[in-house]
């Protein structure tokens, strides 16, 4: 099926959802949120400091350091001299739309065709400051190429952000944010990726620092053969609200996604969000795809909401399904660890290490691996489970 070709049928195929709302540039074409809206009734709005309403994202109190694999281009670049947009993506709430406005500039990180790039490249965005702020990044991986692409944030920050991935055909991406924000930090931001003929890309979202984080991550297929994991990781401690919001469009034929979220909470007013949601379009025949989401309830006072969602247009699938689950140690686990002459609270903290080990071996990236456990570990420390 040509690009023209797909284009048309998926507009014939048009959905109308409230799960996935009709994308606008237009600011005032996204009304300011009261929390009803479906996408908004989890987000605590008064805690986003005017993000979703009229403040100036106007702020520069940020650096941005890069780490750049030899092979690979990252720099700013001003909006108008960008290639934003090639994703496709089209802002789908207020802050997005807000975000894309009023963007000073464009961080743009290309993989050229056929590279493969063995060292990941690495941005570094440090926040210094609450004055809100928007920032765009646009990741585009050549056709064939093989690249890993790590984005950390930490500081302080009132941070409204978009950020587009592209994925030739045949390439390969991993492609990771790591939240390691300060604890009075504000992000909201919506990732869409295009994933192309026979492309892949691994996502992977490690969350564990700031007061709110609402990430929102999209994708959508240019070509038959695609694939997709998306894979998450988060901790939300005493009075952290952590917000993550999957959206898989499966815009064409004999495409696969794979998504599986795992996460912890501890101490009171520790809430977690995690919304789902598949949509098969008629003209997505033979794909596969399954969606994931498991919480470890850790304390009295911690609130998780998981809400998996399928929206299918076509029986001719391969297979489709979802799962969730929320909840507190397994007695099980823990008898068989005491059992065996471990101390109650060392079995609580194998039993959570447990919990997360089976996502982190699937990321791939040793070093992240590696400091995932040692955060984790950090989140236990001096904590009696």
């Amino acid at each position: 099926m040509t690009a023209s070709n797909l284009a048309e049928a998926l507009e014939l195929d048009h959905v109308e959802s409230h799960l996935h709302p009709v994308g606008s540039f237009d600011v005032d074409a996204h009304p300011v949120p009261n929390g009803r809206e479906e996408i908004w009734r989890f987000t605590p709005l008064k805690r986003l400091r005017g993000l979703h309403q009229e403040a100036e994202l106007s702020g520069d109190a940020f650096k941005i350091e890069a780490d750049v694999a030899a092979g690979v281009t990252a720099h700013s670049v001003s909006p108008a001299d960008s290639a934003r947009g090639k994703s496709g993506y089209v802002p789908v709430d207020r802050v997005s739309a807000r975000a894309w406005a009023a963007a000073k500039t464009v961080y743009e990180v290309t993989i050229p065709d056929h590279a493969e790039i063995e060292a990941p490249t690495t941005i570094r965005l440090t926040g210094l400051g609450l004055d809100a702020a928007a920032g765009h990044l646009l990741i585009t991986a050549g056709a064939f190429s093989k690249a890993v692409v790590v984005v950390e944030y930490d500081g302080s920050a009132t941070w409204a952000e978009n950020i587009e991935v592209v994925v030739g055909d045949g390439a390969d991406l991993t492609f990771v944010t790591v939240q390691d924000w300060a604890d009075d930090a504000v992000h909201v931001v919506n990732q869409h990726a295009r994933v192309g003929r026979d492309a892949h890309l691994t996502h992977v979202a490690v969350t564990f620092g700031g007061d709110v984080v609402r990430a929102s991550t999209s994708a959508s297929y240019a070509g038959s053969g695609g694939s997709v994991d998306l894979y998450g990781v988060y901790f939300a401690d005493a009075g952290q609200h952590l917000e993550h919001r999957l959206f898989v469009d499966h815009t064409a034929p004999h495409t696969r996604s794979n998504v599986e979220y795992k996460g912890a909470l501890q101490g009171a007013g520790a809430h977690t969000v995690w919304i789902g949601n598949v949509l098969i379009r008629k003209v997505a025949e033979a794909i596969d795809t399954f969606e994931q989401n498991d919480n470890l309830i850790l304390t009295d006072g911690a609130h998780a909401d998981s809400v998996p969602n399928l929206e299918i247009e076509t029986g001719e699938i391969e297979g489709a399904g979802h799962a969730s689950t929320t909840g507190r140690f397994d007695d099980n686990h823990l008898f068989y660890l005491q059992s065996r002459g471990i101390e109650e609270l060392e079995a609580r903290r194998l039993v959570v290490h447990g919990f997360f080990n089976g996502i982190i071996r699937r990321i791939g990236v040793p070093a992240l691996q590696e400091r995932l456990v040692l955060a984790i570990e950090a989140e236990l420390e001096g904590v009696l489970l």
